[in-house]
This record gives structure tokens, sequence and C-alpha cells, in this order.
């Protein structure tokens, strides 16, 4: 623009026609309208040029470009500079230099336009802050206004902090950093973050300078996890993990804070670099252990919450952030363990005995069965020696059964006791786990809480009458109902078994006894004790050979004596009658020798 200075006054202007009136001749006005052209710009159409914004109303911005008139530019091409103010120097594209009206007509958009893709390629190369107009969402993101191009804002450049409504972003005029060109394309990315991001580098960098342990910082809510709470320290993001945000437990982070909110935390630990912060929400109060109630103690009913099960027990909350805990033994006076959850669930109401106390530890252990009266304690007059009770099956061993009478009442029926004349190798063949069985008390040993139990007390003993049946020597018929090594097993009359060795089962050809077969047998041992029964088979065949053998026996030395006397009478005759015979005939004898 022509500096207005250099125009210097007509020399010989005739100051008295002009007042009179009379019109400055032909060749002065000449000069005049030169003069006046001269101080204006020389501009062209579709020319770019900078005006200065001289007037702002609600439809319309006037500007002056130094022409003879003034250019009028609908608000609406400003809508990205809502600070536009009069004496603002913008740009202008010269449409026509004079329109019908004869009115210079601009634009500003179209000024924007032609120069924006050198704009927008130098903003990026000098890392220019620019200010846009954001015209709408699009997906992952919005579409910028930018000197005219739409450039695009991805969702995770607008702020540091998640955004949770895009919508309030719309219309709005912000600065921006142009991050990314596609010349081919001519797609162009840009970023409000990044500019946030520097200016928190800078207060980071101080912030991280000054961390202590310890420290009372002041914070804002800004992500929430199920592991714990992040927190906007400005510019550096600590962490509240979930077991710092409450002395009491917390299932979900949700309970305790809340998005966007400010609150007062303390630094507990950072790493080396400073770039992992550890924050403290329960540190700042008082911990509930050092305001429980100081007259509380062992022995004492407490009310409280289930707050953890386990297999082996259950935390229960009295307090928030004061837990006890009930070990499954002290669930029940029963010795059977069994899982905490048979007793209780998380949730549950409960009221438990406080069974020891340790305030400086800050433990505390409890229990349920407490509640009620120990069983043990009055054993001898509920369950006295002799009385008979319904039990119910727990658990087998080789050697018995453990049954349950009532909770935390338990006993053994030994094997040797569940029946008097079945042999049994192993409580299943005679009950099963769960089955009700009925008992009579044989022996109470209290000291080790447990009863000695039997089954078949509950009946007379049979042997008492089997030592009248089965007698030694007594035949009765049985049938082989298992084969061992060592022999047989038979069964007898009355349910009764008896046992044969090998050679007891040996029949009269030789043979031997199978399995299933049906035989008399002889008792040949009966052994009320020990419930033993000693059987043959073969005792019966050769028990009556011997008998005969002894028969044939008795019947010759009966013979004999019969025969006896009949040989002495022969002999004393003989000896009588034939002496003189007996005397010639040795006289013959002796003569003979003689001659």
């Amino acid at each position: 623009m022509e500096n207005l200075k250099d125009v210097k006054p007509i020399e010989d202007f005739n100051w008295e026609a002009y007042e009179s009136g009379d019109a400055v001749s032909a060749a002065s006005k000449e000069e005049q309208k030169k003069a006046y052209d001269n101080t204006l710009n020389k501009v062209g159409d579709h020319e770019v040029v900078d005006g200065t914004v001289i007037a702002v109303n609600k439809r319309e911005v006037v500007v002056n470009i130094g022409y003879k008139s003034d250019g009028i530019i609908p608000l609406s091409e400003f809508r990205y500079n809502p600070d536009l103010k009069v004496g603002d120097t913008v740009e202008v594209y010269i449409e026509n230099q004079e329109d019908k009206k004869g009115q210079l007509v601009l634009s500003h958009k179209k000024a924007r336009a032609t120069r924006s893709w050198d704009r927008v390629n130098a903003a990026l190369e000098n890392e220019e802050i620019i200010k846009g107009y954001i015209k709408c969402r699009t997906k992952g993101g919005m579409i910028v206004d930018v000197f005219g191009i739409e450039a695009f804002l991805p969702g995770s450049q607008i702020d540091v902090k998640p955004i949770r409504d895009y919508d309030v972003f719309v219309g709005k005029t912000m600065e921006f950093k142009v991050v990314k060109i596609n010349q081919e394309f001519k797609n162009v990315v840009v970023s409000h973050k990044a500019l946030i991001e520097a200016e928190l580098e800078q207060q980071k960098k101080e912030i991280i300078s000054k961390l202590e342990k310890g420290q009372v910082l002041e914070g804002t809510v800004k992500n929430i996890t199920t592991y714990g709470v992040f927190i906007d320290l400005g510019g550096v993001d600590g962490l509240i993990h979930i077991t710092d945000l409450s002395w009491g437990r917390v299932s979900d982070p949700h309970e305790v804070v809340q998005l966007d909110q400010k609150l007062n935390v303390v630094i507990l630990d950072f790493d080396d670099e400073k770039k992992r912060i550890a924050l403290g929400l329960k540190q700042l109060t008082p911990h509930p252990w050092d305001s429980l109630d100081p007259n509380l103690k062992v022995g004492d009913h407490v009310k409280g919450k289930v707050v953890v099960m386990a297999d082996y027990g259950a935390f229960v909350e009295i307090a928030p952030g004061v837990e006890g805990l009930i070990h499954v033994s002290e669930m029940s006076w029963s010795q059977h363990l069994r899982s905490a959850q048979d007793f209780m669930k998380v949730g549950d109401e409960i009221e438990a005995v406080i069974l020891t106390l340790d305030r400086d530890e800050r433990k505390m252990s409890l229990g349920i069965k407490q509640l009620k009266p120990d069983p043990w304690e009055t054993i001898e007059e509920k369950y006295p020696v002799g009385s008979k009770h319904t039990a119910k099956v727990r658990n087998f061993t080789n050697f018995g059964v453990f049954v349950e009478i009532e909770e935390g009442v338990d006993g053994l029926i030994h094997i040797s006791d569940l029946s008097w004349t079945k042999k049994i190798k192993h409580p299943s063949e005679f009950t099963q786990i769960g089955a009700d069985i009925d008992v009579v008390v044989l022996e109470i040993d209290k000291e080790n809480r447990r009863l000695s139990l039997g089954h078949k007390q509950l009946e007379d003993n049979p042997w008492d009458v089997f030592e009248t049946v089965f007698t030694v020597g007594s035949v009765h018929e049985g049938r082989i109902i298992e084969m061992l090594d060592k022999g047989a097993v038979i069964s007898l009359p009355y349910g009764v078994e008896g046992f044969a060795t090998p050679k007891h089962l040996v029949k009269e050809d030789g043979s031997q006894a199978q399995l299933d077969e049906k035989l008399p047998f002889k008792v040949i041992e009966f052994n009320k004790d020990a419930k033993r029964i000693i059987l043959s088979h073969s005792r019966i065949f050769e028990d009556a050979q011997k008998a005969e053998e002894k028969a044939e026996r008795k019947a010759k030395r009966a013979a004999k004596k019969e025969e006896a006397p009949m040989i002495q009478n022969q002999a004393a005759s003989t000896t009588l009658g034939d002496i003189d015979a007996l005397a010639a005939l040795k006289e013959q004898l002796e003569g003979k020798n003689n001659k």
C-alpha cells in the first residue's frame, strides 16, 4: 500500500475559486483523480490479498484491503475463529473488484483454500500451532476444518484422558498440531492431545522431580479397572491398587471412587525412573484396628458379614477393615473335616465367639461351634455305657466302621462287633456310608472324644446256644461256600459258619470235596470265645472204619479168650496120660545109644 505522506498538496490551488463554488479546471480534476488513485492498492480479480477487519456484526464481516471500497464477507466463513475482532488481519480472495452495485466482492473461504495446502505443510514442518473448527463426528474421531481443508482428528488425539462423549466437541474451535500429511491423497491428520502433552511434559518433569514417599497430592480419577484406579496427578499417572482403596474388602473400585472425582492420595512407592507410581487412599485414614473397641476380649460374642470363603475357613468382617478367621474346625464340634462352604457363604450375617485376639499383629480368630454346648461335657449322662442309639455311617476302615451319633459325637464299631456269626472281611459287606445303624455304647474314651460301639451286642450271643448244638463229635449237614488255600468255609444251620482243612475234605472214594457241595460234617473242635468251629467230612467214614476195626479187634480178643482154657486142658491131659509112653520112649533111645 502506498503511503499517503508521499502525496503533496497542489501548489497553485485556487482557494478563492473553491470557496466561491467555482469548479476546478478539468486539468486540475484529472490530476486530483490521478493522485487519489495512486493512494489505492493495485488489485486484480482472483488474487489473494491481506485485509483488515474494520467491522463485525452477527451476519457479516467488513474487510478493508486498501481499495476504494470495502468488501463484505459472511460471518459463517469465520466460524472456525470465534475470536475474530476488529483490527485482525485476514486473507481474502478477490472475486470481483466491482459488482453491479459497485461493491467489492471478497471471499475468505476461497482465500484459505487457495493457500491452505501450502500453509498446512508449513505448519507440519514448523510444528506450528493452528486453529481448527470441529465440524462433525466420523468413524474413529472427528472432522476438523483447518485452513478450509477437512482434516481428521482421531478420537485418541482429542485429549490425554479417555473421551466418553465425543458430541460435546462438535462445533468447538480448538488449537491443533498437524501430525501427519499424506501428500498423495491430500489427507491431513491433526492432534489436540499433542499440545496438551507438550504442556504436561513440563509439568510432569516438575512433579516427578519433587516426588517423595509419603507425600500427599491431589489427583483426578482418570480410569477405573477391575484391579485398581488410575489417578492423574497433573500429567503424571499413578495407580491405587484395589487393596489400597479401603481398609475393608473392595470387590469393585466403583464402590469407592467415580470418574473425574478429585481426591487426595499418598505416594506409597515408585520405581527408579518414577514411571510407575503406587498410590494409596486408605492410608490417609486411621487403621480400623486402632479404633477397635478396647474392651473387646476373648470370649466375647461379635456379629459380622462373611466376606471371603476358602475350603479351610471363612473371613468375617466385624467392622470395616477388621476381619477374623473362622477355621473350618471351629464351625462344628464334629471331627469330620468338611469344607467351610458346607456351613456358610459370602454375604451371610453371622454371630461368632472371639477365640484369639492379637491387636499388635492385627489378627483375630473366631468360632461358631462355641455358640452350642460341647456334647462331650455331658457324654456320660447322654450316652452311658450300655445305652442304645441310632448312628449314621460316616467312613470305613479295614478294622471297623466310623459312625456319628450326633454332630461332634463319633464312635467306632470294630469289625468283630458287627455280627455274632458272619465272618466279615470288610465293613462294606455289612453296611454302607450314609446308612443308619443301631448301636450300643461299649466304652467311653472322653480324652480322645470317641466312643467304642457295638452292633451285635443288640442281640443275645447265639454262641451260648451253638455250644449245646455243635458239640464235639456231632454231625451236621453243611455246604461249602468258599474255597481257600488252607481249607474251606462251610455254612452250617442257624447261619453259623465252620472251617475244614483240605485233609478233612477228602471223601470216602478219595476225591476232594468241591465248592457248593453239600456233605455231612463232624464237629472236631468248638471254641466259643474265638467263635470257631472246626469240621471234618473225612472223619465220618474214617471213624466208622476205625469203629469197625475196633469191633473186629474186640471180637478177636473175645474169641482168643475163649480158646485159651481149651488149650490148657489139652496140655494138661497130654502130660498126665502120656508120661509112661514118654518114659518108655526115653528108655528106647538110651538103649540104642548104648549099643
